[in-house]
């Protein structure tokens, strides 16, 4: 039975807990954080820069993008974020990873949009290399998430020295007096004959992040989030990363995928050629899962799909409601649904 009952900063809500060998009932009380993650799909602002390549995203460029496309595209993307997780807390996301943006520009003007602004989000981002311009970021609540640290890790490969790709962010904060890590990833996409060792690569840096975090402290709290560009079935998130599908199978040190088994009751997070795909994934580290939610924990995941996310006729039909068809303007969102997982902890 869950009561949606506010508290604080967050909701609260009311489990039934049932002993089945004395079938009596024990009440208990929990704070309920959300944490999500979406991709955005082309958030350029209208203005040229020589320094990347985005012609496309001008007004002169083949998208024709002008300030009115743009002003529909950033009330698009708050609406969408000003409704995730509002399910079991009023209080929306603690913290939503983002990627596919230009610049801190159109952050600054996604936190303003007046379906977000009463949040007070707080924005984390750093320029990355990308050939497009287009970059990741964390947004904040900072009356939930306090960040304490932040920091990027280049993409480099040694044999291929003139690859650029996003960057991997890495934020350090704290969530209900505890600390916790935000790994937020863009990672390569699919074009091209050995694009999967680039992906493999990326999970390579980040399992080396995490690894280094556990040598800190082995009970460090992890939250990996982004579009890897791969299923979890794929090598470089089931093989390179190690996420596993149960959390039963996490030993010690290990990695639980919060989105695998959803993607094998055949639910995604974009689809392409009939297909469905869960490119946007969370994955937690161990100490976030147990029964024990005296300290923050893992409680349940989601891919956010309502109807007017959904594409209803055309091409596109049952895929996410993009911003365009081709080169025209659709006023859509965008081609990936957000994903967002729930986190615990008891009240005393």
């Amino acid at each position: 039975m869950i009561k949606t009952k506010s508290y604080k900063a967050a909701l609260v809500f009311l489990i039934l807990l049932v002993q089945s060998n004395l079938m009596t009932a024990q009440q208990k009380q929990y704070q309920v954080y959300t944490a999500a993650f979406y991709n955005l799909e082309n958030l350029f602002d209208t203005e040229a820069d020589p320094a990347i390549n985005d012609t496309e995203f001008t007004p002169a460029g083949p998208n024709r993008w002008t300030a009115e496309k743009y002003n529909k595209k950033q009330a698009n993307m708050a609406k969408v974020i000003s409704r995730l997780g509002k399910k079991y807390s009023q209080t929306g996301p603690a913290f939503i990873g983002l990627c596919e943006l230009e610049n801190r520009k159109v952050l600054e003007d996604l936190v303003a949009q007046p379906a977000l602004a009463s949040a007070g989000y707080g924005i984390v981002h750093y320029d990355s290399p990308d050939r497009r311009g287009v970059d990741v970021a964390l947004l904040y609540n900072p009356a939930l998430f306090k960040v304490k640290d932040s920091k990027t890790f280049a993409y480099h490969i040694k044999d291929m020295p003139e690859y650029r790709t996003r960057d991997i962010l890495l934020v350090k904060g704290e969530l209900a007096g505890e600390d916790l890590h935000v790994l937020v990833n863009h990672w390569p996409s699919r074009y091209g004959g050995k694009s999967s060792e680039l992906r493999e690569h990326a999970a390579t840096i980040v399992r080396k992040v995490v690894d280094s975090l556990y040598a800190a402290d082995d009970k460090a709290k992890v939250v990996i989030m982004g579009d890897l560009n791969d299923d979890p079935t794929d090598k470089s998130v089931r093989v390179v990363l190690g996420a596993k599908k149960y959390q039963n199978e996490v030993e010690k040190g290990g990695l639980f995928n919060t989105m695998w088994q959803h993607y094998d009751r055949g639910i995604g997070s974009l689809g392409y050629q009939g297909k469905w795909n869960l490119f946007d994934q969370i994955i937690v580290s161990e100490p976030l899962l147990g029964e024990d939610k005296a300290s923050l924990k893992f409680w349940k995941s989601e891919i956010f799909n309502p109807e007017f996310l959904i594409t209803q006729e055309g091409r596109y039909k049952g895929y996410p409601f993009r911003t365009f068809s081709g080169n025209v303007f659709q006023n859509g969102f965008s081609d990936h649904f957000p994903t967002l997982i729930y986190l615990v902890k008891e009240l005393k």
